[in-house]
């Protein structure tokens, strides 16, 4: 009787343990809400949209790259790079292009050409998973869908944002 009482016990704990497995992906529900936010905006806009994402650095320089999907395929990617006129403080642009679905990725930068499926996908497999040694950020102000996903090294001294940044997003 008493080894069938211990028995008990130590599964008892050993099913307590097992539940009680932390999650390795951070803001998970706060991923999983948004993510459901992109199914709904993927049917309603039959997977054909628009979005852009900025990149910035500590010196001033800056990129915005329009990524247009149709139907769930990549058509166009166009990007605007700026450094800040060190006379006038302002932004001005050094180099701006546009490639359509004949010569995508012949240009060295700008966004990758991935698709919002790719980025969620992104996001729950490499940018949101838990690092001992990073803090791990993330955003949906794009009406529930991502706006900022990433981390930063706890060591990095600048331009340490390994993720991404949308600043919008719309049906096309």
């Amino acid at each position: 009787m008493r080894k069938s009482y211990y028995l008990f016990t130590l599964l008892w704990v050993g099913a307590l343990f097992a539940s009680c497995k932390k999650d390795s992906i951070a803001y998970k529900n706060s991923f999983e809400k948004s993510y459901q936010s992109w199914l709904n905006f993927k049917k309603s806009s039959g997977n054909s949209y628009q979005y852009t994402v900025s990149t910035g650095s500590w010196t001033g320089a800056s990129t915005q790259t329009i990524i247009t999907v149709k139907e769930g395929k990549i058509v166009q990617r166009s990007c605007v790079r700026r450094i800040i006129d060190p006379e006038t403080n302002k932004p001005v642009v050094i180099s701006e292009w546009s490639e359509d679905e004949s010569n995508l990725n012949t240009h060295s930068y700008g966004a990758a050409t991935i698709t919002l499926d790719d980025i969620y996908q992104k996001a729950r497999t490499e940018w949101l998973t838990k690092k001992e040694h990073a803090k791990i950020y993330f955003e949906s102000g794009n009406d529930g869908m991502i706006s900022s996903c990433g981390y930063v090294d706890n060591n990095c001294v600048d331009d340490c944002f390994r993720g991404i940044t949308i600043d919008h997003i719309e049906a096309i």
